[in-house]
């Protein structure tokens, strides 16, 4: 199949189904369990080749600048894997993901951008490669890379594919912004979970799956800790990453749209499935 020119492929969300904080390595992170799945929503990237060399990001987001965007140091860095010279790229964003909601949206952007022009530029490095090369850029980097949904380990890159149930998702965006550093560096942070074994999400007592991210966050964002209960009402409901999105979820799209219409004013988010297979693998399927 010929590849078209412009190429847009989705960036999806993920959510993680639950955290567990297990410890604390000696260089400051955080040692994770978590279960990550995606969504069919989110963002889009759209890449153009120019003959043009270097790569330029069509809509830049406000107050980032080119060093600090995923989309632009993970091409750069794909670029660097080659000798040859390579067509430019103009890459277009459309955002739909809130930034800092916990979604994995600047992670999924990376990787987006990593496999779509390791396709363009017929580099042909394998998903091994191109996920080391996202964990240098971030831990949830390798996840999207792979696209399937996973038990995670270590800070998230160890990953094991599984096969949780493809619900249907009320994801609530409250109204305010949340730094993931402090988080971490919370003193009032639970960081010694026990380990749990690979098992599938949500078999038996749901109520040993937890973020242990949610309590400080609660405390902190009374914003989140609104949603949370009011979200609660109607089955269990739990903050994704360090938020400050959080989720619930339900067994048919029409059960989480009702949920959805009657949500509180001034709360943005979306509905959206649960799946194991990323979008992104999807479409790239289709391609080859």
């Amino acid at each position: 199949m010929t590849t078209p020119n412009p190429l847009t492929l989705p960036s999806p969300a993920k959510l993680n189904l639950f955290l567990h904080i297990v410890g604390r390595r000696p260089d400051g992170y955080h040692e994770l369990q978590t279960l990550f799945q995606f969504l069919d929503y989110g963002d889009d990237l759209t890449f153009t080749l120019t003959t043009a060399p270097g790569v330029r990001l069509e809509n830049p987001l406000p107050g980032v600048a080119d060093e600090d965007n995923l989309i632009i140091r993970a091409a750069r860095l794909l670029a660097s894997t080659t000798p040859r010279e390579l067509p430019g790229v103009t890459i277009r964003l459309d955002k739909r993901l809130p930034m800092g909601g916990g979604l994995g949206g600047g992670s999924s952007n990376c990787a987006t951008t990593l496999l779509g022009l390791n396709h363009l530029w017929n580099l042909g490095l394998s998903i091994d490669r191109l996920a080391e090369l996202g964990l240098s850029l971030g831990a949830d980097v390798p996840v999207f890379v792979r696209g399937f949904a996973a038990w995670g380990e270590g800070v998230g890159e160890k990953l094991t594919p599984a096969h949780p149930p493809e619900d249907w998702f009320v994801v609530l965006k409250p109204a305010c912004d949340i730094n993931t550093g402090n988080i971490f560096s919370e003193q009032g942070l639970t960081r010694d979970t026990p380990r749990i074994k690979i098992a599938p999400a949500f078999e038996g007592d749901a109520s040993r799956y937890r973020n242990d991210c949610e309590d400080v966050v609660r405390k902190l964002y009374p914003e989140v800790n609104q949603s949370l209960t009011w979200l609660s009402q109607f089955g269990p409901a739990r903050l994704t990453g360090t938020g400050a999105c959080i989720f619930g979820r339900f067994p048919t799209e029409s059960a989480a749209r009702i949920i959805w219409e009657s949500k509180p004013s001034g709360i943005t988010g979306f509905v959206a499935k649960g799946v194991n297979i990323s979008p992104l693998h999807k479409k790239l399927t289709e391609l080859r």
